[in-house]
């Protein structure tokens, strides 16, 4: 071979060298641009995922509460009309502790409170116990009574009145007297 043919094919190869370290060059960069966005777009992918983790368990939570409050809603939907009926159960035991009626009146009277009672407990009102101890929570001590041997101290010696609750909820409070 020529010196000159072999010059120009050394010089063939290494412009050819030169033009594939200058590609890998190139598509190095190019590499490490996507891999850059690739990491950049992964960042964003990560954010967008945990704001909509968060997001569906804000919802998750509101809709727990909504539920919760509808339960709690039509628990007590009957608080109020209860109590504006207490006072009417009232006066109809007053009525029928009064003596002197006809059968047929204290008939009446008692199954209109039997059934005033039934539409009550239907609803979850119930009396307050007042059999035993004095309680706070479910007793309103108006007066007091001496204590004895028989009758121990903070305990419930009459009703005055009776109390009513609508399932845990107190609606009036029992009027008692205390032994103290």
């Amino acid at each position: 071979m020529s010196k000159k043919k072999h010059n120009k094919d050394v010089e063939d190869v290494e412009k050819e060298l030169a033009q594939e370290v200058e590609n890998e060059t190139v598509l190095e960069e190019i590499v490490a641009d996507e891999i850059d966005e690739l990491a950049e777009l992964q960042v964003k992918l990560d954010e967008m995922e945990n704001k909509y983790l968060k997001a569906y368990a804000e919802m998750q939570n509101n809709q727990r509460r909504a539920n919760e409050e509808r339960q709690t809603i039509l628990k007590y939907r009957s608080q109020d009309l209860a109590r504006k009926i207490l006072p009417s159960l009232d006066n109809l035991e007053r009525a029928l502790a009064v003596e002197g009626l006809t059968d047929d009146v204290k008939k009446g009277l008692e199954m209109t409170h039997e059934s005033l009672l039934n539409a009550l407990k239907e609803e979850g009102v119930v009396e307050v116990a007042t059999d035993g101890e004095f309680d706070p929570n479910f007793h309103m001590s108006v007066q007091t009574a001496p204590a004895d041997d028989e009758h121990p101290a903070d305990t419930i010696a009459q009703v005055l009145q009776k109390g009513y609750q609508l399932h845990e909820r107190n609606l009036r409070p029992a009027m008692v007297v205390v032994y103290q």
